[in-house]
């Protein structure tokens, strides 16, 4: 398999070729839109939000704007697969996981489609605020409908294996936090192959950089502002936030400030590439597209926040990090729940303030999608926003007297996409 892996060079020339295609693709297709619809379409966040149009026209253009990116998107997705199936071959194994997650989608498709009819129309959801130069440097913004004073902002990173993600993943928490008036920016970021981890990280921290720097224009409160990751989601934001202190423990010049994020959730995440490409490895997944994707096994340290929190040279930066909260599952298959116990070890062995908390029989997606589509009581959500709204007498006494979450899947269909996940 290792032999069908392209170089990274010729990876990124590729890249910069289709970037440049997908632009000239979706001016086309946002030019075209716009002549059909009679609205016109906007090439920066500035325009798309300032100055505000009358409801009519504002619904009417982002109706255009989004099936434009979209369109556009699909394309690029569809041309990246061909690319992608390169590294993965075609094989019985890649068969049967996609078969394996076909079916569990489909099983929990009506709590699916009752959160993506909420993304698509509510007015709560602000969709692909640009952020960025790139084509996927978009955000998603969740917005409480209590518009009274500054609000807490969670700014979430989405899983997907390094592969597959998406900011529309984390449209649930979204949404649900949103209803506690929390406010929620989902980062979306190139994937493999259109990007490597430290085009992820890169995008993810200009992400970060957007809402620490704007926020407020929606309503956020700048100095009030969390980090919160799911599997490769929580490994590429804690490099992002371990990047950061690093380059402020060395006075090196950034562009937003890690003093303004009060705490950091990791979900279900790796921590340690050593680690993580042995246990892909043993379990018969993609080590050389692992090794693609991270850039090969030199650059394993620098993107292995656990090893790299411990080398002298940037143990100061242990002191410029905010309180570490990993939460992981004892039955996680995919990402083993040692991976958070390591790491939080290594963040205490250089006086960090950090914790984990583990939850017995718990697997890689029960925590972030089975659990919160089952409604009802959920420890970890109730854990991150009494975390949020800790000294907020008013907001805790609102979380109190909350209605349960409404239950989006029968019990029956999240016990049979569990029994099948290929997570």
């Amino acid at each position: 398999m290792a032999s069908m892996s392209p170089p990274i060079h010729d990876l990124r020339q590729h890249d910069e070729t289709a970037t440049h295609f997908y632009l000239d693709v979706r001016c086309l297709i946002c030019r075209f839109l716009g002549f059909i619809f009679g609205t016109e379409t906007f090439g920066n966040h500035q325009q798309q939000q300032f100055p505000r149009k009358p409801e009519n026209m504002e619904r009417q253009s982002s109706f255009s704007r989004d099936f434009g990116h979209a369109a556009a998107e699909t394309y690029l997705i569809t041309r990246l697969t061909f690319t992608l199936l390169r590294y993965l071959g075609v094989g019985y194994r890649w068969y049967t996981r996609l078969v394996a997650l076909a079916c569990y989608a489909l099983l929990l498709m009506p709590g699916f489609l009752q959160v993506a009819y909420c993304y698509f129309f509510s007015s709560q959801v602000r969709r692909s605020i640009v952020y960025g130069d790139q084509p996927r440097n978009r955000l998603d913004l969740y917005l409480p409908t209590n518009t009274n004073g500054p609000k807490p902002v969670v700014v979430f990173v989405t899983g997907g294996a390094w592969i597959i993600g998406y900011k529309a993943w984390g449209s649930l928490l979204g949404l649900q936090l949103a209803e506690r008036d929390i406010i929620v920016a989902c980062v979306d970021y190139r994937n493999f192959p259109q990007g490597t981890i430290s085009d992820m990280v890169k995008d993810v921290s200009q992400g970060i950089s957007f809402v620490c720097n704007l926020i407020d224009r929606f309503g956020g409160d700048p100095n009030r502002i969390y980090l919160m990751g799911q599997s490769a989601g929580a490994h590429i934001s804690a490099c992002v936030l371990l990047e950061q202190a690093i380059k402020e423990s060395r006075g090196e010049s950034t562009t937003w400030s890690v003093s303004q994020i009060k705490a950091y959730f990791g979900l279900s995440g790796g921590y340690n590439l050593f680690n993580l490409v042995n246990h892909f490895h043993n379990r018969g997944l993609y080590r050389s597209i692992f090794l693609s994707i991270m850039e090969g096994e030199e650059s394993f340290e620098q993107f292995s926040p656990e090893v790299r929190i411990k080398d002298p040279r940037n143990r100061e930066a242990a002191s410029f990090l905010p309180p570490i909260k990993l939460f992981h599952g004892t039955s996680d298959y995919s990402i083993p729940s040692d991976a958070s116990i390591n790491l939080v070890e290594a963040l205490k062995g250089v006086g960090a303030e950090a914790e984990v908390i583990l939850y017995e029989g718990k697997s890689h997606t029960d925590l972030f999608l089975q659990d919160p589509l089952r409604g009802g009581k959920d420890d970890l959500f109730d854990h991150v926003v009494s975390v949020i709204h800790a000294g907020d007498e008013e907001a805790l006494a609102k979380d109190a007297s909350a209605p349960p979450r409404k239950r989006l899947v029968l019990e029956i269909l999240l016990r049979l996409a569990r029994h099948i996940s290929p997570f």
